[in-house]
Formats: C-alpha cells, structure tokens, sequence
C-alpha cells in the first residue's frame, strides 16, 4: 500500500474550501468569467477528489454547478434563443452524437463493438448504476444495456454480486460518469463495472485483475494518487496485462505525474477543451488548463521506466501522456446522476471523461492480439490522420516545455492527440 499520501489535487486551502462548497451542494464561482457576455461554467471537484482517509486515491472529475456549458452556447446559437442556466430536468453537456462527431467515430459507433466488454473501475458502490444508466441510454435512443438482457453487470473486485462495497454517493457520480461514457461512445459494447472495497491502491488494483479475470479486454481506470516507489510493484501485480488495454486518467491537477496513469503499461489519457469549429473537422480542441492547480496531468513519472515504443528525450523514465479526449468541464459531457444528488441530468469534466471515452475506442477497434501492450498502438499511427494533433495551450511551465505545452506532434498534455476514427488504436 503507498504510503504518501496523494496529492489532493494540490490545491490546499483553496480546494478544502471549495470541496466544502461542494458538499452543501453550493458549487463555486471561482471558474467564472465577469466579463463574458454569457456566463462561463462554473464547477466543483467532486466529493470522491478528496481522498477520505490517507493512502486512498482521489478521483478526477468535476460537476457543473452553474453558468452556460459550451454545449448550451452552441445549441443557443444554433437555435437563435437566449440561453439558460442548467438545471437537472435537461441535459447541458455534450451527449454521444456530440462525442462520435468530434471522434470520428459515428460510423465505428453504429456498427462496431458488438460483443466486447468495457470494464469500468471504481471505488465503493453506486447502488443506482443501472437506473442510471438506463435513463441516459434511453434518453439518448442507445440501445438497452441492462443486467437482465446480459449487457450490464456490477460485481465487487472479488466477483460477487451481491456481497457489494458500501455505497458512496461522490463515487457513484464518478461511476455515472464512467458508464456514460463508456456507453456514448461504444453503444453496442458490454459493460462490466467493478466496484472496489475502497480506494486504496491495493483493492483498486484488484479491481482491475478481477475485470481482467471476468475477460474485459478494455478497462478504464478514472483515479489517480502521488507517486510512490512501489509502483513498479503494482505495476507488475495489477496492470501487466498483455492483451489488454487499460486506460487512466492523467489527473487533474495541471502540470504532474500520477499513479497509475504512469505505468508502463497503461494507456495514460490527458485532457482537451473541445468546441465546435467551421474547419472542416468540425471541432478543434485546445490543452484542457483553468489554473495553475487545475488542468490536464502531464510530465515525467520519478519511478517508471520509459516503455519501448516510447522514444521523447525530456523525460529519461515515462512520460505522460500518450493520447487525450475531452475533459474541460466548461465544454463538458451531459451525465444522468441519482444517488446522493437531486435526480437528473449533470455536466462533468476532468480527465475522468477522457478515459472511459479512450477504453471505448479501443473497444470500437477490436480485440487487441494477445502478446500486445495496447498503449503502444498510438505511437504507431503518430503523425497520421487516424490521430488530430492538439496544437495549442498548455497546462503549466516546465523544461523542457513540450512536457506542458502543446506542439505539434507529441507533447505532454495531449500526447499524440486525440482520436480521429479507431485506426490509432489497433495492433
């Protein structure tokens, strides 16, 4: 078990005091911009960014609290109306036609993953998943994925179904947003959620051998912590998984490693700002950065060794990150949440979104070979169109200055890019 404990998202005080805005359920201002003619997103970490007790592991993701989405501003100007604030009863996020588009993967989305398995794994239980995710699907006409027709399955990391872990309604936000996402951008794929006794390293690692176990071939993986030196232990006791392809979240905290999204073996996931564009994309995407303590992770890991394919020279161990996908809660993703909140539909953001939505990728693209180390199929295909390359932002000040700032070609925060179609993540 690490002994560090995380980082906490290195916001200090600032952050407790935000947190306790999020527990009363007032959100915070502090993302706001006075003088923007609509109203900026506002938002808050969720309760699960705060680890409970030392050694546990936060997770990455954020819940809109106020203001306009992107997605609203675009369907405002589209429709010529004066926009709204969000409130529960509609979504204001971008939705799976929203994400598809951006990807590239409309026409995978439709006809590809039929029989595949994306295993989600979190911490604590969500006692709610399965409403919760019929009511998204539904909503947005996916098909049914249900325990009854074999499509969705919750076990604990030991398998059981029915000797579950406490419920914890900051985890089941994480875990509503994970499910979404994984059933946005791969509808006809399985789902298998893994629930984790709590979020120690140790029981999360568990989680992921167990998903691994139960033949999920795509395990996301929305969680991180503070490096330590036995992570090259975990890595050979939960993510060396040949065949597999795990994806993790690369934090949320700008500029810095984490663990597991620095594992060798992992498929570490940075963060993007995603709007809609007139190029002939569509969309363009920029470095996801709101402060210095707040953005995508990126930078070298203090413990982990560079894998093979991985070839950049700022960085003499690995580097994260290696792609990236949306993750700016200000242009966030529309989430139907229940337990511990009021009913209804949310915007998220953190690079929380963005792993889940890289797992489904993988799961679009097919069954990896069997010897493989599916984190590697991105540098393959760099440089190609099957890869947009975010060319712009930043997610700190470092040396060398690729490790925070977008460039073209790799770099830190976004990788090799984000997804265009699924021919980036096959091998």
């Amino acid at each position: 078990m690490r002994t560090t404990p995380p980082r906490w998202r290195r916001l200090g005080t600032a952050f407790t005091a935000t947190a306790a805005l999020a527990l009363a359920g007032l959100g915070t201002a502090a993302h706001a911009n006075a003088a923007a003619p609509s109203p900026t997103a506002t938002w808050t970490a969720t309760p699960c960014a705060t680890p409970k007790h030392q050694g546990e592991l936060a997770c990455n993701s954020f819940r809109v609290t106020g203001g306009l989405t992107a997605f609203q501003k675009q369907r405002a100007a589209r429709d010529g109306i004066t926009p709204k604030a969000a409130d529960a009863s509609t979504p204001s996020g971008y939705g799976p036609s929203d994400l598809q588009s951006a990807y590239g993967l409309t026409s995978a989305a439709a006809s590809k993953g039929s029989g595949e398995t994306i295993a989600i794994v979190d911490a604590y239980d969500d006692p709610n998943a399965a409403a919760d995710l019929a009511k998204y699907r539904s909503h947005y006409g996916l098909p049914s994925c249900t325990t009854s027709n074999g499509c969705f399955k919750k076990v604990s990391q030991t398998g059981s179904t029915t000797s579950l872990p406490s419920a914890d309604s900051g985890w089941a936000e994480e875990e509503s947003l994970d499910l979404d996402m994984a059933s946005a951008v791969c509808p006809n794929c399985k789902i298998l959620l893994v629930e984790a006794t709590s979020a120690t390293m140790a029981n999360l690692g568990k989680a992921v051998n167990e998903a691994v176990t139960l033949g999920a071939k795509y395990v996301s993986n929305s969680y991180g912590g503070s490096e330590s030196s036995s992570d090259t232990s975990y890595d050979s006791s939960y993510f060396n998984h040949p065949g597999v392809a795990i994806t993790v979240s690369a934090g949320d905290s700008a500029y810095g490693a984490e663990y597991p999204a620095a594992s060798k073996y992992v498929t570490a996931v940075g963060g993007t700002a995603l709007s809609t564009s007139s190029n002939s994309r569509g969309w363009t995407e920029s470095v996801w950065k709101t402060s210095s303590t707040e953005g995508t992770g990126s930078g070298c890991s203090a413990y982990d060794a560079k894998p093979t394919w991985q070839t950049d020279t700022g960085c003499t161990k690995r580097t994260i990150s290696d792609v990236a996908a949306v993750a700016d809660p200000a242009t966030g993703v529309s989430v139907y949440d229940s337990y511990g909140v009021t009913a209804g539909w949310y915007t998220f953001g953190g690079t929380s979104a963005s792993s889940p939505i890289i797992a489904s990728v993988y799961a679009l693209a097919g069954t990896p070979s069997s010897s493989s180390y599916p984190a590697k199929f991105p540098y393959t295909a760099a440089g190609t169109s099957a890869l947009n390359d975010v060319t712009s932002g930043n997610n700190g000040s470092c040396s060398p200055s690729y490790l925070c700032t977008a460039r073209s070609g790799y770099d830190g925060p976004t990788g090799w890019g984000t997804p265009e179609g699924t021919a980036a993540f096959t091998g």
